[in-house]
Order: C-alpha cells, then structure tokens, then sequence
C-alpha cells in the first residue's frame, strides 16, 4: 500500500510538471533552453554536537527539468523545478523519545535514526560556459534552493519502526546553495547532452528538537550525477 502510494504522489508530480513545462515552452519557446534531468543522489546529515552524529548515507534520486536564458555569450541565469527522494542517519549517545503522529518510540543510545525525506524545490541559478571546444562546452554554476518537503517518514530499527510518518519531528521548509561543473555535448543544433556532477548544502535545521531532545543543528548535504538532455 505504501509503495502504491508514493507511485500515485510521484504520477501525480510528474503530470503537473509537466503541464507547468510545456505551457512555459509556448509562452516564451524563443527565450529559454529547457533541459530534463535525473539525476541519482547521495545525502547525508551534518550535526555541530557531539552527542549527536550522522551515521552513514542514504541513496535518493532528484528528477527535475530546467529552463536556461542567455544574458551574455558566456553567462545565463537558470531555473527549475524538482522532485527529491533522500534521506540520512542520525544517531544519539543518550537515550531518546521520537514522536510519531500517532506514537512515540525510544530510541536506545546508540540506535540510529533513518529518515525518508521528499522534497519539491525550486532551483535558480547563474551559469558561466566556456566557448565550444569539438561539440564540447564546459559549465560551471552557482545557485540557490528553495524546497518545501512533501513527505517526511522515520524507520527506527532498534524499537520496529518503518517508513512511519514523521512530519511532527521534520521541518517543513528548508533551503540551500548548489555547486555544479559539468559538460554540454552538442548532438544537433539546439539538442545536447548533459552530465553533471553537483553538490548541495542546505542552510537550515532539518530536524526538531521536541521533548527533551538534546538541542542540535542538523542540517543536510546532496552529491548528484546528473543526466540530461537541452533541447
């Protein structure tokens, strides 16, 4: 049933974006390159205490499209429009209570944490490229990441705890920056192939520090490879 679900929330997604995608490309087709991306993902939580520590990665992927206008030769200014699966691992040295929707559930020392997040976001950015080399362009971006989150949910293995909703320990909103480098492979006039590699570091706490959690600062980091096609 759940996997259902997320299939039906992730169909549903797709079908507005691209609806948003090709009335854009009809108001303005002769402004903008557009580009449609996947690109699979690692992420991870960072904390500034001690007690409190990441405890490995977690895969996800980042399915998201793109729209690119030339300001210079050289220079453009990006934006997009994505969808998030990620995900991380939080452990604490002291003994702690997670607060499900429903329930709660202790958490042993020691025990991990693993949390499912899925974003909406919405990525702008500033793209500087290089002349074309062969059918070769290289790129280099700097930009920013709004996102909301959609679905929060919690796996507790210690206490037999899965893919419960978590909404009441996760923030709702969140934001970052991205760095991205990568290659723009000409195929045919406007047409080209994309690969990429970026990192994303968001700003703010992803977590809530609720009944009597030791006071942190989590926030999480994204390695994407991304694959692509402009047209």
């Amino acid at each position: 049933m759940e996997s259902t679900g997320r299939i039906k929330s992730l169909a549903r997604f797709i079908t507005v974006v691209i609806l948003i995608f090709l009335t854009v490309m009809n108001l303005s087709a002769q402004n903008y390159t557009y580009g449609v991306y996947i690109s699979p993902l690692i992420s991870w939580f960072r904390t500034d205490i001690d007690e409190v520590k990441n405890e490995g990665s977690r895969a996800g992927i980042n399915l998201f499209i793109t729209a690119e206008r030339d300001l210079t030769k050289n220079w453009s200014f990006t934006m997009g429009l994505g969808y998030i699966t990620s995900g991380g691992r939080l452990k604490s040295s002291q003994q702690s209570v997670f607060r499900f929707p429903d329930f709660t559930a202790t958490v042993a020392a020691g025990e991990p944490v693993i949390y499912h997040i899925q974003y909406i976001t919405v990525p702008v950015g500033l793209r500087i490229k290089t002349e074309e080399i062969g059918y070769i362009r290289y790129f280099a971006e700097f930009g920013l990441d709004p996102k909301v989150v959609v679905s929060g949910k919690a796996d507790i293995p210690s206490a037999h705890v899965k893919g419960e909703r978590a909404m009441t320990e996760i923030r709702r909103f969140n934001a970052g920056y991205h760095l991205l480098g990568g290659i723009d492979y000409s195929i045919n006039g406007s047409t080209s192939l994309i690969l990429g590699l970026e990192f994303e570091n968001n700003f703010f706490d992803i977590t809530k520090d609720i009944d009597g959690q030791k006071t942190d600062r989590t926030t999480q980091k994204l390695l994407k490879f991304i694959f692509g096609v402009n047209f």
